[in-house]
């Protein structure tokens, strides 16, 4: 269902008196919430509209942490899911918790707590992670310089690229890409 401009007000407003006759799912998240909860404004373009919110699951959206649409806990496990899901998709950008804790409806401080106890890493080191296996891949299949694979893959600071890469694979980029390459 499209959105309409009472239901856009109600968001904008955090408006209670509509909970439990709407929901609204982002897509850019896939997260779904009540009109009342306090996360950021998505764009207008970014939300669909749900009656039910069974229907809202069953499209795929996960229930917000924060609002809890279902008035229940929403699982750590799919909750970590969802991090996965927005580390993996946002990896090349600058993505501070804060940003992250925005991003999949929770706090920073018990997200982080969350995540490690499930994952044994910090978001940040999952993200750290992910970006060193992507500059890997991306050191094996183009002539790109260091540098500019450090910033495609979101480590920017090109020393500290280095650093950390040769920390992860005992060799630098350079080192690696002459070891490894065709």
């Amino acid at each position: 269902m499209t959105l309409n401009a009472r239901q856009w007000q109600a968001i904008q407003h955090n408006d209670a008196t509509f909970d439990n006759q709407f929901w609204y799912a982002v897509k850019t998240t896939g997260i779904f919430c009540r009109p009342s909860c306090p996360s950021r404004l998505p764009k207008p373009e970014h939300i669909t509209i749900f009656t039910d919110p069974k229907d809202a699951l069953v499209a795929g959206y996960r229930p917000c942490k924060r609002c809890r649409p279902l008035n229940q806990l929403v699982a750590n496990e799919l909750w970590v899911q969802e991090i996965d899901h927005v580390l993996a998709q946002d990896y090349p950008n600058k993505l501070t918790l804060t940003e992250l804790a925005a991003k999949v409806h929770g706090s920073e401080s018990y997200l982080r707590h969350v995540y490690q106890d499930l994952t044994g890493l910090t978001p940040q080191q999952k993200l750290t992670q992910l970006r060193l296996t992507r500059a890997e891949a991306e050191l094996l299949r183009s002539n790109a310089s260091v540098a500019s694979i450090g910033a495609k893959v979101g480590l920017p600071n090109t020393p500290y690229f280095i650093q950390r890469f040769k920390a992860r694979y005992g060799q630098t980029p350079h080192q690696y890409r002459l070891h490894h390459g065709d």
